[in-house]
């Protein structure tokens, strides 16, 4: 997997703006929320929320037998910006704790609503594991 960053431009801090992978089987992970295995909500903050659902996508990324690393983007999708923006060192350190220092391309998008209540965030994602032995 290799990041990619146009000549001349700033290095973003906490994503990647491209990335470029070689064959592998595609993973495309659905929009996972802050539930644990059973649906259930332990919290009804962002911060527990982004925590379950980050660790939901590298769930299902392992059932392919793949790891946090392989993951080449994500999209999350949030209900409260502020709140999202107070949080972002606890985020931060949610991130580290589950992905170390592996940024993917990413996107934030806000949005008015998720349709499991009480969501606060939903992260999709996509990966590419390689093939066994490489």
């Amino acid at each position: 997997m290799d990041v990619l960053l146009p000549p001349g431009w700033v290095p973003p801090i906490g994503y990647a703006n491209g990335i470029a992978v070689t064959p592998g089987r595609l993973v495309f992970v659905a929009g996972q929320v802050g539930w644990d295995a059973n649906q259930r909500f332990a919290s009804e903050e962002l911060a527990p929320q982004f925590d379950q659902a980050l660790a939901n996508v590298i769930a299902v990324v392992a059932a392919a037998g793949g790891r946090p690393e392989h993951i080449c983007r994500i999209t999350a999708y949030c209900c409260d910006k502020p709140a999202y923006l107070a949080a972002r060192p606890e985020l931060g350190r949610i991130w580290r704790a589950r992905m170390g220092r592996h940024f993917p391309a990413m996107s934030m998008i806000f949005v008015s609503d998720l349709l499991d209540s009480p969501g606060k965030i939903e992260l999709e994602a996509t990966a590419v594991v390689p093939p066994p032995g490489t």
